[in-house]
């Protein structure tokens, strides 16, 4: 690669990361208090730490259906909001966020803005990772890391998700320093086997959704083993699982040790205390009573889809037909992109490589799975529970641009990343003309 073809791609993620940053404090700006999801129950995690220190507790009360539809339908109508320090069903939470928010809460007398753009700032790490994981991954395409960026970089509801107070942000974190590692570790560069255990123990402090982390993580300790072929002995895969699951069991047991002597035994995540205390949210059950597998399945995949993309508010601003259909136009010509890649590559893609995609595989099924898993109890068929598979489903989607950009070369390789700036206009649209939509009275 030229010093002229690095410095361009130089170029590439620093304009990705400004124009990221422009749109995501524009979202936290511009969206009306309280108008993401859950915001104001995580916002209320990180005010009784500042005020009591850690960590709260969750408990009958917090949740209240009736004031929660009351506040939605009136788009929280500031007359409403005398109660709004009640709504504290994230109290459950694992601690990180929440305590690295606090000191900013403090500072600035509870702003939310300032809280929101302490998650955008995550926000452009967890940009930054995808990136720099592309380019670790695949070195000599670095379109490919772009494409990765670009991607997480510039869908309309992750900004909005990125641009509010949520403890995703800092997932996102987590999952994208642990993917880093774990391309390191198996090019056997110098990251020691207890450091994919220290990442992964911090994911179980920050979210329940870095679970998948310690499944990857495993395989991935389990394959460089498989391919040693200097020392391919038992003990050594022993020392290896101890090295990693000791530093993890280790961090993780600080909040299950917690979580134990507050709602008992063996509820070490807190989510059984959250399920008494949220009566009356919509179970998946009920659904199924209601409309049947099939409509069922209908309602999910719709919903699921769309919600990915952006559905604004509380799930009550969906984009337009006409918006969802040009993204699906565009899933269709990455598709076909990464197809025709394939088809032209599949014998001449490096063996080397093939452990990363039963890795990226692995990482979107596993995600899927607890998506799946968390509905068989609570209806949630939103998409942005599947944002733990960003930045595997980000390095499809750069292999897939690249695919069809490298065949052209020159400065129409870089037309391959029309779908991402398209992605990063539609964004731009809908924070300046749909988003304050959501504020009472308009």
């Amino acid at each position: 690669m030229s010093p002229k073809s690095i410095q361009a791609h130089t170029i590439g993620i620093v304009v990705i990361l400004l124009v990221y940053a422009g749109l995501a404090s524009a979202y936290a700006i511009r969206t009306p208090a309280w108008q993401s999801p859950d915001e104001p129950a995580h916002y209320n995690v990180i005010a009784q730490i500042s005020a009591n220190g850690c960590c709260p507790v969750i408990e009958m009360g917090d949740w209240d259906s009736a004031y929660l539809d009351t506040l939605k339908s009136a788009e929280f109508a500031l007359e409403l909001l005398d109660r709004i320090d009640s709504i504290q069903y994230e109290d459950h939470q694992p601690p990180l966020y929440y305590l690295a928010a606090a000191p900013i809460f403090r500072l600035t007398d509870g702003s939310l803005t300032a809280l929101r753009l302490f998650s955008v700032v995550l926000g452009g790490i967890t940009v930054w990772l995808a990136y720099r994981v592309g380019r670790s991954a695949f070195p000599s395409r670095p379109l490919i890391a772009l494409g990765a960026a670009g991607f997480i970089a510039f869908i309309p509801q992750h900004l909005s998700i990125l641009a509010s107070v949520n403890n995703d942000a800092a997932s996102g974190v987590v999952i994208g320093v642990g993917v880093l590692a774990m391309i390191g570790f198996l090019k056997q560069e110098r990251v020691p086997v207890w450091l994919l255990g220290v990442i992964a123990g911090i994911g179980w402090l920050t979210k329940a959704n870095t679970i998948g982390l310690g499944a990857v993580m495993s395989a991935a300790i389990f394959y460089r083993w498989w391919i040693s072929a200097a020392d391919r002995r038992i003990a050594s895969l022993i020392r290896d699982a101890i090295l990693f699951v000791v530093p993890l069991l280790g961090l993780a047991a600080i909040w299950w040790v917690r979580n134990i002597g507050v709602y008992g035994f063996p509820d070490v995540l807190g989510l059984a205390a959250h399920d008494r205390v949220v009566v009356g949210q919509m179970r998946t059950a009920e659904i199924l009573a209601q409309v049947g597998w099939g409509e069922y399945l209908r309602r999910a995949a719709e919903t699921t889809f769309n919600s990915f993309w952006g559905q604004f508010g509380w799930m009550g601003l969906p984009l337009t037909a006409g918006m969802y259909w040009g993204i699906l136009i565009g899933i269709g010509v990455v598709i076909v992109s990464g197809m025709i890649g394939l088809i032209r590559r599949v014998h001449a893609e490096k063996t080397d490589r093939r452990w990363l995609w039963t890795l990226v595989w692995l990482w979107i099924a596993l995600a899927f799975a607890q998506y799946v898993y968390y509905n068989t109890s609570f209806y949630q068929v939103q998409g942005r529970y599947l944002y733990p598979a960003l930045i595997p489903l980000g390095l499809l989607t750069g292999w897939s641009l690249d695919s069809w950009g490298r065949d052209r070369g020159g400065m129409l390789a870089w037309l391959a990343l029309a779908p991402l700036v398209g992605l990063a206009l539609l964004s731009a649209y809908l924070v300046w003309r749909v988003i304050p939509i959501l504020a009472p009275g308009i």
